[in-house]
């Protein structure tokens, strides 16, 4: 059995590549970061033993009482029972006028949302009687200026 020449298939003959020279790269650098660390000397710092210290005159000398912090006469402290903490509470004054504005805020809140869902229960069934006549008018208007005018 002969089948005959094998077919021909078309070809496509493609240019040579460009030959582009290899990339040139750099080694990779890294800026390390770095810090002066800071000397704070000792809150107990004495001089070493045998080492006689410098005496300052009065006036340079500073005082080493120390004064306790002041406190608002507005804020008292609870002692938790139990433990050593301490807990600052706020005055009466204080306490009353907060308490009295949260009040406030959320019977506002509440108030102004009811009234609204109210408002809108009301005026909803308005709107789409308002909304149904207006489109029945566009409607006829554009139903007689589609007619024509009228022969005669």
């Amino acid at each position: 059995m002969n089948l005959g020449e094998p077919p021909l298939f078309p070809s496509i003959t493609l240019p040579e590549p460009l030959q582009l020279p290899p990339p040139i790269l750099e080694v990779p650098r890294a800026d390390i970061p770095s810090y002066k660390p800071l000397v704070v000397p000792p809150s107990d710092l004495r001089p070493p033993p045998g080492v006689r210290p410098v005496r300052q005159s009065n006036s340079e000398s500073r005082p080493t009482t120390k004064t306790p912090p002041i406190k608002p006469p507005e804020v008292r402290k609870f002692d938790v029972p139990g433990t050593d903490i301490e807990v600052p509470v706020p005055s009466g004054e204080i306490l009353v006028t907060a308490a009295t504005t949260a009040f406030v805020s959320v019977a506002a809140t509440l108030l102004a949302t009811s009234l609204f869902k109210h408002l809108v229960s009301l005026f909803k069934p308005i709107i789409k009687q308002a909304w149904n006549k207006m489109k029945k008018k566009e409607d006829s208007s554009n139903s007689s200026s589609l007619s024509g005018p009228p022969d005669s």
